[in-house]
């Protein structure tokens, strides 16, 4: 992302407010950073958690898909682990555009889909273990089961690629980590 000191930054689906807390170090007192997320519990957790290190920002309980924010408001606009949830992600992606300033950065920081050799051992891991895990470590077999599902269904690494261009981003860069098990979509604003 490489916020620079004074950049306005919107931190998308923020919750617990890491990547907040990352980027208010970064932009400094004449930058500024907004916490939002949909899910106001999340969104307190997280505020919650900022106030404990000393941290201040902004946040509002905000759908990705209809930001309250002026067009052309913030340098850098990160969504991570979220952006699958959304039900309209072209519109999401969309106003996250609208939002940018001419040059601005959207960061997809997302699950996505592994290399080709590791998809049958993935897939069975992704069905099979994962969900036990999650009803052992977290009492909760199903959102484990969910988030296995919701990977499957969101797009690939070119598939949204092609839906940021689509909506308006004149350039975007994919880079594949662990694999492809996540991906960092990156958008420019031209």
């Amino acid at each position: 992302a490489n916020p620079q000191p004074g950049d306005q930054v919107l931190d998308i689906g923020g919750g617990t407010g890491d990547l907040s807390l990352a980027f208010a170090r970064k932009v400094g007192p004449t930058g500024r950073v907004v916490h939002t997320d949909i899910n106001e519990a999340m969104l307190s957790e997280g505020r919650n958690r900022l106030l404990d290190l000393g941290v201040v920002l902004p946040t509002a309980v905000c759908d990705a898909e209809k930001l309250p924010f002026a067009s052309g408001s913030f340098d850098i606009i990160t969504v991570a682990f979220g952006l699958r949830n959304m039900t309209n992600k072209d519109h999401a992606l969309g106003e996250m555009l609208r939002c940018l300033k001419p040059g601005g950065k959207l960061l997809v920081l997302e699950f996505s889909r592994v290399a080709k050799p590791l998809e049958k051992a993935y897939d069975w891991y992704s069905f099979n273990i994962l969900p036990k895990l999650g009803k052992l470590v977290a009492n909760d077999e199903d959102s484990y089961r969910y988030l296995a599902e919701s990977i499957r269904m969101h797009p690939g690494q070119e598939e949204l690629r092609q839906l940021m261009k689509s909506v308006g981003f004149g350039h975007v860069d994919v880079h594949n980590l662990s694999a492809g098990v996540v991906a960092l979509h990156v958008g420019i604003k031209c």
